[in-house]
């Protein structure tokens, strides 16, 4: 059974032939994927560590309360997403002129020489300050690169699950963040300084291995092709479907990426960057564009990095106190999080589809936060006065529920759907205006959480609740489902004029069921009267 839900579920123009699905497009999404592991170790590591005793006594958090404390705790943690919104801006320009497995390489260079700057810190908060700005810059640049590189290199048909892999290798990089807390609280002196500065340390493995195993990788063959370098390209994606350069699927799908390309020269012949960035505001491609910014923002108001950052402190807020306890409830939340993913990623997310993965797991994020919201109102455990009965276990219990829907859908979708609904043309342009909404939203959540929980205590995750609320209309009414078809087949989807998103996937299939008889990629309007016969016929 676990075999028969991996078999991909190929509905594209051209079903790929067996070999594709090879070890070869595995091994591409997980080196490249190391870029996120360094985002998910420090999600996993930097919450619990500003709570370790060696690090509050060294950088004097200890002799610290109230809003100063909560000053400099949101300065530690959000000067990463400062790094990375900038980051994730000046990257675009790098990806489009040196491709995307360079600034891969150079972004674990410069996480590297963060971490440095972080673990020679020794009490100095300004070189922690500059050590958290770098790795957060190295994290913004490669967030952008990494679901553009594999989305570029994936078949249609377990496109979902290879872009999966970003949020896999995070979740369990978190984890290992998680528990390496816990082991260094629990097994050396509180006094010596070797307890903050191990988890420091250890960031070191993600940027290196970033190096290391992008050096293995080919370029993308998406890029090679705009760049002209068609044989160069044929070559590297021969490599990654395991199918020989004169193979009628390799020729067919590097026809299908020319052909996409000559098609938006002919439109954009000789434009400058402005006409591009004004093309991403044209009509079929604004749609898209602000539905992925919106995900993207909606992603971090579900309030999963409040959690991610400062589950330490929530775990305390709702009555279970002391160090050990609270790192070792965060440790099992990484560990839930981490597992429901990784299986949600392999056998769903490419058969339920990003749309209705996002409308279940935000029903289940709604329940769970309105009653955090409401045993935190009722208990006072903001006030110190929640004791740990079924009340304080059950709130314990719909952070778990909490983290399996979000993972679900929230977790991992708005990713996907940034990195597959661009065309080649603009999608670094678009992905620049969708990943900084990212880390602007994971700044603002960072940085207000710890005043939100200090002055609105409850109102944190009744504000959460509402805003995911927000999202689910948002998702039913106006996000079509995208899985399964190609990356060049997406322009078919939003050239639809619809309202409502589930009529315009109907008509899209209809179109692409049209194409498939006709054969090769067509303009979808010289396809909309054969498309009308297919509908009528069903």
């Amino acid at each position: 059974m676990p075999l028969k839900l991996l078999r991909p579920q190929d509905s594209s123009a051209y079903p790929a032939p067996e070999a594709v699905y090879n070890w070869r497009v595995y091994a591409l999404a997980i080196s490249a994927a190391m870029g996120s592991a360094m985002f998910g170790y420090d999600i996993g590591f930097i919450g619990g560590s500003m709570t370790l005793p060696s690090f509050r006594s060294k950088f004097g958090l200890d002799r610290l309360s109230g809003d100063i404390l909560a000053s400099l705790n949101a300065n530690i943690v959000s000067l990463f997403q400062a790094g990375a919104f900038f980051a994730s801006i000046l990257v675009s320009y790098f990806a489009e002129r040196l491709g995307r497995k360079i600034p891969l390489m150079f972004c674990g260079a410069l996480w590297d020489v963060g971490v440095i700057l972080q673990v020679a810190s020794n009490g100095s908060v300004g070189l922690l300050y500059g050590g958290r700005v770098l790795t957060g810059a190295a994290v913004g640049a490669s967030s952008l690169v990494i679901p553009q590189y594999i989305s570029e290199c994936s078949p249609p048909a377990i496109r979902g699950r290879l872009i999966g892999i970003f949020e896999m290798v995070l979740q369990i990089a978190s984890v290992i963040g998680f528990w390496i807390n816990y082991g260094v609280n629990q097994h050396i002196s509180p006094t010596s300084n070797t307890q903050w500065r191990i988890p420091f340390s250890l960031q070191f493995v993600f940027g290196t291995l970033l190096i290391i195993l992008m050096t293995l990788q080919p370029e993308s063959p998406r890029w090679l092709i705009k760049q002209n370098k068609i044989s160069q390209a044929t070559q590297k994606l021969s490599y990654i479907r395991n199918l020989p350069e004169d193979h009628e699927y390799i020729q067919w799908e590097v026809q299908n990426i020319r052909q996409q390309l000559e098609r938006e020269a002919e439109v954009n012949s000789d434009r400058s960057f402005w006409l591009a960035l004004k093309e991403c505001f044209g009509p079929g491609m604004r749609s898209r564009l602000y539905m992925g910014m919106g995900l993207m923002l909606l992603q971090n108001l579900s309030g999963i990095n409040a959690l991610n950052y400062y589950s330490p402190e929530i775990f305390k807020s709702i009555g279970f106190r002391g160090t050990s306890v609270s790192l070792l409830a965060t440790g099992v939340f990484g560990l839930i999080n981490c597992s429901c993913t990784i299986i949600y990623m392999i056998f769903g997310i490419d058969r339920v589809g990003r749309r209705w993965s996002l409308i279940i797991g935000s029903v289940g994020v709604i329940i769970a936060m309105f009653y955090i919201s409401a045993f935190t109102k009722l208990s006072g455990s903001f006030q110190g006065l929640a004791k740990k009965d079924g009340g304080a276990y059950a709130a314990i219990f719909m952070i778990y529920f909490y983290t399996v829907f979000y993972a679900i859908s929230w977790n991992g979708i708005p990713w996907i759907f940034c990195a597959e609904v661009f065309p080649t043309g603009v999608r670094s342009i678009c992905l620049v205006f969708t990943t900084c909404m990212q880390w602007l939203g994971q700044f603002i959540v960072v940085y207000s959480t710890p005043y939100m929980m200090t002055n609105i205590t409850y109102g944190t995750f009744l504000f959460f609740a509402a805003s995911v609320v927000v999202g689910l209309f948002i998702v039913y009414f106006l996000m079509p489902e995208t899985k399964g078809l190609s990356l060049e087949e997406m322009d078919i989807l939003y050239d639809i004029p619809s309202v409502i998103a589930i009529n315009q996937r109907k008509k899209a299939d209809a179109i692409i069921a049209a194409q498939r008889e006709v054969g090769g990629l067509v303009d979808s309007e010289k396809l909309s009267y054969r498309a009308q016969e297919v509908e009528n016929a069903a």
